[in-house]
């Protein structure tokens, strides 16, 4: 993974290779009662656990990262836009249960004069694979994609810092997505915080197109019919600007139009999961849906870099 020097999101991991070499030695000094994973949730046992403590959740399938809900069970609570501030409130949905232990958190703005119910659909989605998500309300649904960002980054802080979910919450492993405008906030938002895990543009805008200086592994996702903000002049620009050392990727939705996002897609959904997945929880199980690129009809291209484990 990539983050910008001297602002690393967590402490260094070992090496894959000497991770088993860990759990030996853990079980060998006498460790073997170290908590496991629980059932369904990858290999279980101290080898899992020092291979990665991010884990959540069953192995994955192609089902599993296509279905409306996943595996956990999920609540909501309404943020009052009077009970904060730097965003206009919004909602925040969560599992309910920490058993797991905490969870990645990721924050969704909509785009230009639209309100959070636009990308309501995200929330239980992804809330239910594993994470605490918030969709917010900007402070003018007429605010630019810069002051968007902004408001993304306000949200996340608010998440760790003051919500009532904040203690389920590991405050490393956050991401920021968005649709229009909104998505372009979420490329200015991991510009101005290179500790994120994540960003996810949906068919983002922004009159930026050069973002060599992010250094968050990014997702852009496009529409091949774009005539709000055409792949040609946003989308693309934005992933080749990316840099190449990267881990990035771009999916272009075929046949599909601006709005494709503000609605239940199966598409966005599970690569949005599987991006997620990968990159905030470090979970490698999702590699398999990134690398080698996926194809299908509803994908009219995709480019990437391949995760770099």
């Amino acid at each position: 993974m990539h983050h910008a020097p001297g602002t690393p999101a967590r402490p260094p991991r070992l090496p894959r290779v000497l991770r088993p070499l860990l759990a030996l030695a853990l079980t060998a000094a006498g460790l073997a009662a170290l908590p496991v994973t629980p059932a369904g949730a990858g290999d279980g046992g101290p080898a899992a656990l020092a291979a990665n403590p991010y884990e959540r959740g069953p192995a994955p399938t192609t089902a599993s990262i296509e279905a409306t809900r996943g595996p956990f069970a999920i609540a909501q609570t309404t943020v009052p836009a009077s009970s904060v501030s730097g965003f206009r409130g919004g909602t925040i949905y969560y599992p309910t249960s920490t058993a797991e232990g905490t969870f990645g958190a990721v924050a969704v703005a909509p785009g230009f004069t639209a309100r959070q119910s636009a990308v309501s659909w995200l929330g239980p989605r992804l809330a239910s694979q594993g994470f605490v998500v918030v969709t917010i309300d900007t402070l003018s649904v007429y605010d630019q994609p810069a002051s968007r960002g902004t408001q993304l980054l306000a949200a996340l802080d608010y998440l760790t810092n003051s919500s009532a979910v904040r203690t389920r919450i590991d405050r490393n492993r956050l991401a920021v997505m968005g649709h229009s405008m909104g998505g372009g906030g979420s490329l200015s938002a991991a510009n101005a915080r290179p500790a994120l895990q994540a960003a996810i543009p949906l068919t983002g805008w922004h009159t930026t197109k050069n973002w060599s200086s992010v250094r968050v592994p990014t997702l852009v996702i496009g529409a091949e019919n774009d005539s709000v903000a055409p792949v040609s002049s946003h989308s693309e620009p934005f992933y080749t600007s990316l840099p190449a050392t990267l881990d990035k990727a771009y999916l272009e939705l075929n046949a599909a139009g601006h709005s494709a996002p503000t609605a239940p897609n199966v598409t966005v959904a599970k690569y949005s999961i599987s991006w997620l997945k990968r990159f905030v929880d470090d979970d490698t199980r999702y590699e398999q849906f990134l690398c080698p690129a996926p194809r299908g009809t509803a994908i009219e291209e995709y480019r990437d870099t391949c995760p770099h484990s």
